[in-house]
């Protein structure tokens, strides 16, 4: 019997259009491995909404190897180390895997040298041949569109295979439960339940109603109110699904281009942090180093507010508490959302993005990190800092009402007209908080600190 080899999987928790998996499996007996390092990723080491999903993730691919013969072995600690030591347990000198783009990730395939073998396969092409004619990364979004177009329809997905030969002896493995990722007291999960199922099924199930979404999805994405997102983010995110498999799923559906090209943002803030792998905690334009950002036990204060929804704007306070009992946040919310912390109350953008990072299960480091420094106006390819989004005429505009009561009770009885400001309006009813700060107020704030640097 042949060598066994050893499928690192990371974010990439599939069977299907996995091209490890197929180069692993084409070299003989296959143990599927997964390494749980939270010392890599140093302050970002997965938050506890990832982590809960991770535990059903990897519950549920241990139940599709099972299914093909095969199991998943779990190991914790260095993730270049433990590989090391089961290599040597095993007598394999292959590794399989993803390629990854975070900047943690790259240091580890670094350290493993030659015997790890890389294969491309969570973004629509190899990034490496979108480039700029320097033959670096791109940091403007429209440039990168034009560039991938030479690389599109992306290759169609692989089905997943049959079976996978099994080694002649498996490795020890650790017990998921015994990571305990998911949440004990106070169990902050019940409501993901009702929203997600984790797992390749689940991203599969998802897959189903997308050519019939895209049709709509250039207005719909905007509704609060409606099911008009694919919600396929954090299926993408943990790798239970290829985004070229979601490209030709969308493209069954009539005007799919608006579609496709929010899933080619994900591979263009890879190439951003790829060029710039601290880009999740230095400004990427150094002038707003000087950005006196608001401190101290007031800021503090309206930071929590914000965490909380309890800001006194019900749009934002929507979906703050959406993304506390969810995991999750309608696509137009999050920017009103952000800009709210950034703007509003001149907080930091790191300080929203950390929330974020903690809460979202999708949260991706270089969505992350991009996005954020987009609506803050600090990115190499952002939005300008004196675009201050109201969101009072936001939540009017795309008609948020319904949004509204489902996440703040205390406004379920405010009449139609007064719900996007019921302060305003003279229908605020006592449990529910005053404005934070006004709008006006708020803007003519950023407006000065912004005019001081």
């Amino acid at each position: 019997m042949p060598h066994p080899v050893i499928l690192w999987f990371r974010q990439d928790l599939r069977l299907a259009d996995q091209p490890a998996l197929i180069a692993a499996a084409a070299e003989g007996p296959v143990i599927p491995v997964y390494v749980l390092d939270d010392d890599a990723p140093g302050a970002w080491r997965i938050g506890g909404a990832q982590r809960w999903w991770l535990h059903h993730s990897l519950a549920a691919l241990d139940k599709s190897l099972q299914a093909l013969g095969s199991r998943l072995t779990l190991r914790r600690g260095k993730a270049a180390a433990v590989l090391a030591q089961l290599a040597e347990e095993t007598g394999t000198a292959r590794i399989h895997a993803i390629r990854h783009y975070e900047p943690w990730w790259r240091r580890i395939e670094a350290e493993l040298g030659d015997r790890l073998c890389l294969h491309d396969g969570n973004q629509l092409t190899d990034l490496e041949h979108v480039k700029t004619g320097a033959g670096q990364p791109f940091r403007i979004y429209s440039s990168f569109w034009k560039a991938l177009q030479d690389h599109l329809p992306p290759a169609h997905p692989e089905p997943a295979p049959d079976r996978l030969d099994a080694p002649k002896h498996w490795p020890k493995t650790e017990k998921l439960v015994d990571w305990h990722l998911l949440p004990t007291r106070p169990d902050w999960s019940t409501g993901f339940d009702a929203d997600w199922t984790p797992g390749e099924a689940g991203a599969q199930a998802r897959l189903t109603d997308l050519a019939d979404l895209v049709t709509a999805y250039e207005e719909a994405r905007n509704l609060p109110g409606e099911e008009g997102t694919s919600r396929l983010s954090p299926h993408l995110h943990h790798g239970e699904v290829s985004a070229r498999a979601v490209w030709h799923a969308a493209a069954k559906g009539d005007d799919a281009w608006k579609f496709h090209k929010e899933l080619a943002w994900r591979d263009f803030t890879r190439g951003v942090v790829m060029a710039l792998p601290n880009y999740a905690d230095v400004n990427g334009r150094a002038r707003y180093d000087r950005l006196h950002w608001r401190t101290g036990a007031a800021a503090k204060r309206d930071l929590k507010a914000w965490q909380q929804g309890r800001t006194g704007y019900p749009i934002v306070d929507a979906g703050m508490r959406q993304l506390w009992q969810t995991g999750w946040m309608h696509n137009r919310v999050r920017m009103i959302a952000a800009s709210f912390v950034v703007k509003h109350l001149l907080i930091d953008w790191r300080e929203g993005e950390r929330w974020y990072w903690d809460c979202l299960v999708d949260a991706d480091y270089g969505n992350n990190a991009v996005n954020w420094q987009w609506i803050a106006g600090t990115g190499v390819d952002a939005n300008m800092f004196g675009r201050i989004m109201a969101p009072l005429s936001q939540s009017e505009k795309f008609d948020a009402g319904a949004y509204i009561r489902r996440w703040v009770p205390e406004l379920k009885d405010v009449p139609d007209p007064a719900i996007h400001d019921p302060e305003e309006s003279g229908c605020l009813p006592e449990a529910y908080p005053p404005k934070i700060i006004g709008h006006r107020e708020a803007r003519e704030r950023a407006l000065a600190a912004s005019r001081m640097i």
